[in-house]
């Protein structure tokens, strides 16, 4: 029966909901770039949450096993890592099969298979498979096996991580391709069972020539925008121009990111070198590599991040110097005054023995002399405050007007970023010694740690205005910093 009239006649209520707001980039998770095939130059960047997922895709042992446990040793433990492909040497065709249902896990499916065959597509050549007896395989991997054995140009594995098969081509280079399986019409058909064909397989992925080492790092940022500091890995690493270069591209690229770079040549050592990795850097001034002397540990660079990737810059006086700091599972050096000296004139770090019974990492600074800290720092509130800014846009239920209320609203949302880095600890009160802005002048005291200002919309020029510009926000703010060295002085008297 009715109830009668709709009450939405007279009074209507909409519930408006806004969209979620942008998420902060994560500046504590970095990207290894290693040769290893574990992961195809198709899919390129993979994330790992601790070391068993590594070790369970890679073993435990190898170039990318052996960086990403000096990261995830550190104290407090890091939280995440990328994995990245480089194609040191050209790749083959991938075809990566479906995941596995219970019945082709269960090797009764497959022992009673005695004329097992399928149809693939290998370089542009149509290879049929027949006559597969898998009546005395006792494990998947032996199922791989016959498959392979069964014709040439084509490998075939059984992935236990992710329950699929996959078949990867002989020949490697841009003219390796692969094609999805179909069945021959003869036998019993186990393309299917291998979740191979198409609709179940990933799409296949053909191969590649071999790249060079600013190449993968360029396709790895090119998938993914989840790393922060990137560091090669390899048994033959790259040479000291593609280090160069990498520094270079992560320079100059949009996105605030890291290189990592762990030196092992004596000739950092030498104060009559000046083409060893670390003076070239010095020399450029980049402020965005990282380099760390060691002798005997090859990614000990990867460490050193390690612990800086554990500040919470949305904790309570979380942020950190990397002087001090340790690196398990690296090797101290135990070096002259004169061969610090050298490494701190080259801007290079390194995890040194005191004769206390301690070991530090000094300086904790970059190729250009600019401490970790502040570099860090510096990314992590420039995205604060461009998200930030962007959210208080982007869920606005109208707009923010483009008069001086307006822009109080925005100068409002800085403020509040800024308040979250003194929270940090990595802005502080002090005194300002920068130029004037607005009514800050040189040799004020900025008591909050911070001073923000925008001018009046009245002084906008009338091109900014009908852009719809907001007149420039100009924030003044004091690094809190951090000691590095005490001088004491002691007098006595009788």
């Amino acid at each position: 029966m009715s109830r009668g009239l709709a009450v939405s006649n007279v009074i209507r209520v909409d519930v408006n909901i806004s969209p979620i707001a942008a998420g902060y980039l994560n500046f504590g998770v970095p990207l290894i770039v290693t040769p290893e095939d574990v992961i195809d130059v198709g899919e390129r960047v993979r994330f790992y949450r601790n070391i068993d997922e590594v070790i369970e895709e890679f073993g435990g042992s190898g170039e990318a096993y052996n960086a990403a446990v000096l990261h995830f040793s550190q104290q407090p433990r890091p939280s995440a890592l990328y994995i990245g492909r480089w194609a040191q040497a050209a790749s083959g065709a991938v075809l990566h099969g479906g995941v596995l249902d219970p019945t082709a896990l269960d090797m009764t499916a497959w022992t009673g298979i005695l004329t097992g065959s399928l149809s693939i597509t290998i370089g542009g050549v149509v290879k049929t498979l027949s006559a597969m007896n898998f009546s005395t395989a006792t494990n998947l991997n032996q199922v791989a096996a016959i498959i392979q054995a069964a014709t040439t140009g084509l490998i075939v594995r059984y992935d236990a991580a992710y329950t699929r098969f996959d078949a990867i081509s002989s020949a490697t280079g841009v003219a390796a391709t692969i094609s999805y399986a179909t069945p021959t019409g003869a036998g019993v058909d186990i393309s299917s069972l291998l979740k191979w064909r198409t609709g179940q397989a990933n799409a296949p992925i053909n191969g590649i020539n071999a790249e060079n080492a600013l190449t993968a790092v360029q396709q790895c940022a090119d998938r993914s925008s989840g790393w922060y500091a990137v560091h090669m890995v390899g048994a033959v690493m790259p040479s000291d121009n593609d280090l160069v270069n990498i520094s270079a591209y992560i320079e100059g690229t949009d996105r605030s990111r890291l290189h990592l770079i762990t030196a092992q040549a004596s000739a950092v050592l030498d104060p009559l070198q000046t083409t060893d990795i670390a003076s070239r850097l010095e020399a450029l001034r980049y402020k965005r590599s990282f380099v760390q002397y060691s002798s005997t540990t090859k990614y000990a660079a990867v460490s050193a991040f390690g612990r800086a990737a554990t500040v919470n810059f949305e904790g309570n006086n979380t942020t950190i110097t990397l002087k001090f700091k340790q690196e398990p599972g690296v090797v101290a050096e135990t070096l002259t005054e004169t061969q610090s000296k050298i490494l701190s004139g080259k801007n290079a770090n390194v995890f040194v023995n005191y004769d206390n019974d301690t070991a530090i990492l000094q300086e904790g600074v970059m190729s250009n002399g600019y401490f970790f800290d502040e570099v860090h720092g510096s990314d992590w509130l420039a995205n604060a405050c461009q998200t930030d800014l962007w959210n208080v846009l982007y869920q606005a239920q109208t707009k923010i007007p483009q008069t001086d209320e307006g822009i109080t609203q925005l100068t409002t949302v800085v403020e509040g970023t800024l308040s979250r880095a003194v929270n940090n600890g990595f802005v502080a009160p002090g005194i300002w010694n920068g130029p004037d802005i607005g009514k800050l002048k040189t040799g004020m005291a900025l008591t909050k740690g911070y001073y923000v200002y925008a001018p009046l919309v009245a002084s906008q020029p009338p091109a900014e205005r009908e852009a719809r510009k907001a007149p420039v926000i100009q924030v003044a703010g004091k690094l809190a910093g951090a000691v590095h060295s005490v001088d004491v002085i002691i007098n006595l008297n009788c």
